[in-house]
This record gives C-alpha cells, sequence and structure tokens, in this order.
C-alpha cells in the first residue's frame, strides 16, 4: 500500500483548507453556540464537489475515491467538527446508500440532487430503544397493494428535520430477522413523514440531530433500494464505509487540537521560557503525534480496502474505534496544554474536547467497535 499523498489530493486538500478558513472557521462558535444548521453552506460546498465526494461524475459528483474523501472530511474537521459529522453523514450514509444500492432510475432522480448540494440527505437506522440492537426496530412498513404504510419513530437522526430527502430502515418482516429489514427512500414533502424533536447536544451543535416521525406514511414500492428485506444486510456494508467517515472526523478534530495546542505551547511562557521547553508538555505533543499518525495509517488501510472492493469490515471498525478514542485523548491533552483558558470558549480547544466525545459514541460505540473487531478475528 503506498500512501503517498498524489498530487491532485494535495490540491483537493488545499481547496477545501481554504473554503473552511474563509466559509466555517468566523463562525464556528456562533453555529455552535446558537445551535444553527447552516443550510446555505452545504449548497456552496455542493458545488466545490463536497457533497458528492464518492458519487460518480455521471450522476454530478466528484468522482473521487476514499484517500480523497478522508482528506476532505478532515481538513474540514479540522476547523469544525459539527460540519465534518454532516458532510460525513451526508456523504457516506444516505447519498452513499444510493449510491451502492439503488436501481438506475433512483441513482439518476436523487444522486444529482444530492451531490450537487441542492438537497441534503438524512439516513434512518437508530430507534429510542434500538441503538447497536437494530433487528428489534419497532418501526414498521406493511404492504397495501402497491404502497408500504410506515409507522414509527427514529432518532439520533443527523439531518432529521432540514434533509431533503431520507434512507429509513424499516421492519417488514418478523421481529429479529436479519431478512425482516427494509431500506426505503422517503422525500420530505411525503405526507405522514416529519421531523421531531432536536437534539440538545453537549458538542456537535451546529449539526442537526432530530427525530424522524411517520404516521401512516404511504410509500410507492418504487422507492424501495434493492429487495424487500435486504435493508439489515445493506445497513451493514454502508457502516463499513461510514466507520471511515468518522474516523476522518475523528482524525480531523485531533488534528485541530493538536495543531492549535503545538502553536500554544510555542507561544506561552512560563518561568521564563515557551511551555514547550518543558518536558511535561513536550512529551505530551510527542504522545499526541504519535497517537494521530497512526490513526491516520490505520484510517488509510480501511480506504485502500475499501477503494480495492475488498472486506474491510475489521479494518473500518479499527480506524473508527481507534481514531475517535485518539480524538478524545488529543483533545483533553490540548486541554491541559492550554490551562485555565482552554476551558474558555475563547481558545477553540475547548470545542473540538466538546465534539470529539460524539466520535466514540456516533455510528457505533467504541464498544460495538470491539465486539465486531474480536468477531472478525474469531469466527
Amino acid at each position: 500500500m503506498n500512501f503517498k499523498q498524489e498530487e491532485s489530493e494535495a490540491m483537493i486538500s488545499q481547496m477545501v483548507r481554504d473554503f473552511a478558513e474563509k466559509e466555517i472557521r468566523p463562525n464556528v462558535m456562533h453555529w455552535d453556540e446558537e445551535q444553527i444548521f447552516p443550510r446555505e453552506l452545504f449548497s456552496k460546498m455542493g458545488e466545490l464537489g463536497l457533497m458528492g465526494v464518492l458519487v460518480p461524475s455521471a450522476y454530478g459528483g466528484a468522482g473521487l475515491g476514499y484517500y480523497e474523501y478522508i482528506s476532505c472530511i478532515v481538513e474540514i474537521s479540522k476547523v469544525c467538527g459539527s460540519i465534518g459529522l454532516s458532510v460525513a453523514a451526508h456523504n457516506s450514509l444516505c447519498t452513499n446508500h444510493i449510491l451502492e444500492f439503488g436501481n438506475e432510475e433512483q441513482k439518476q432522480k436523487y444522486l444529482p440532487k444530492l451531490a450537487s448540494g441542492e438537497w441534503v440527505g438524512a439516513w434512518g437506522l437508530t430507534e429510542a430503544n434500538t441503538g447497536s440492537d437494530a433487528m428489534r426496530m419497532k418501526c414498521t412498513a406493511v404492504k397495501d397493494g402497491e404502497h408500504w404504510i410506515i409507522n414509527g419513530t427514529k432518532n439520533w437522526i443527523t439531518h432529521g428535520i432540514s434533509g431533503e430527502v431520507a434512507v429509513v430502515l424499516v421492519r417488514t418482516g418478523d421481529l429479529l430477522d436479519s431478512h425482516g429489514i427494509t431500506a426505503f427512500i422517503v422525500e420530505r414533502d411525503t405526507p405522514g413523514f416529519r421531523g421531531g424533536k432536536k437534539e440538545n447536544k453537549l458538542g456537535m451543535r451546529a449539526s442537526e440531530t432530530a427525530e424522524l416521525i411517520f404516521e401512516d406514511c404511504r410509500i410507492h414500492e418504487s422507492q424501495i433500494l434493492g429487495k424487500v428485506g435486504d435493508g439489515f444486510v445493506q445497513a451493514m456494508k454502508i457502516l463499513d464505509g461510514g466507520r471511515i467517515s468518522i474516523g476522518a472526523l475523528s482524525l480531523g478534530i485531533a488534528k485541530g487540537a493538536y495543531e492549535a495546542a503545538v502553536q500554544y505551547s510555542k507561544e506561552r511562557e512560563q518561568f521564563g521560557k515557551p511551555i514547550s521547553q518543558f518536558q511535561a508538555i513536550a512529551f505530551k505533543i510527542a504522545d499526541m503525534s504519535t497517537d494521530i499518525e497512526a490513526a491516520e495509517l490505520l484510517l488509510l488501510q480501511a480506504a485502500h480496502l475499501k477503494n480495492s472492493k475488498k472486506k474491510l469490515t475489521k479494518e473500518s471498525a479499527m480506524a473508527k474505534y481507534y481514531a475517535s478514542e485518539v480524538a478524545v485523548r488529543v483533545a483533553t491533552e490540548a486541554v491541559q496544554i492550554f490551562g485555565g483558558y482552554g476551558y474558555t470558549k475563547d481558545f477553540p480547544v475547548e470545542k473540538f474536547y466538546r465534539d470529539s466525545k460524539l466520535c466514540t459514541i456516533g455510528e457505533g460505540t467504541s464498544e460495538i467497535q470491539k465486539l465486531v473487531i474480536s468477531r472478525e478475528i474469531l469466527k
């Protein structure tokens, strides 16, 4: 595996870096404190290809691979984890599910709108009492001629209120049947479908997280992705790629916190010299840098397998697990290096600290990743 960054990848990274500095950084704390989901920003990112990074050019996307995708998420997340999370969820979950499992008509209809940023996508698997235990979901669809009637609620859904379209996993068969779940594409203006409660979160506050509510929502059978009963198997494959997304989000947060801490350690003086010259601080920086390098290598390995269309369940889980824990460790140490200033909103590391924790929870907790990894090793 050659992880040397190609010139095109470096150019893409620089483009995203410049965009983030101009369009995101000046607004980060305002969006965070007011819990504003900056919808217009996503239209601008669509113009740059950031809303359809993996979508082929035939459907209006950028047609790039997972190395470039990681670079894009990292550069955004170095500035704002919330925006990185929303871009990741839009690309890797909703858009990618349609790309991977949609028929040609569905791809032609939805991918250009999603890739351009005209539409923002949501993806609904989780429910209030079924997080990782997805096969016990209570949101159901009952067949009625050529239509299906959906009833139930999905929770913790990124873009649950603002997303113009959602891919939703719904039980169409028996409880605990892995072939009893089906994926539907549901447009926002469909009668019986609406957004619900918006969550008031510790971090990632500019990334909208809300309920999806279905009340006798009639969906035509043409909106089914793949076959009836394929939804759970599809979701597990989508989550393999999604873990690369959250790993990249984690890596970006870690890099952002690390870079801020290194810069501060060189500027802040105590006892007549910069604090970076004290071994206690220098060793923290060494540990942070080493963790970041290791997390990045795990991510690139998973990206290589994904680009090669090889199985990556174990490797993507390892990358997500390790990178998310690194994000928390690095952000924590960054706050410590900043001292009292790190605990204030005048400096960036307190937000990295708050945002980082989501990475160990979303798209499968660290404990679930260890379960996935161990099963892959021991089966």
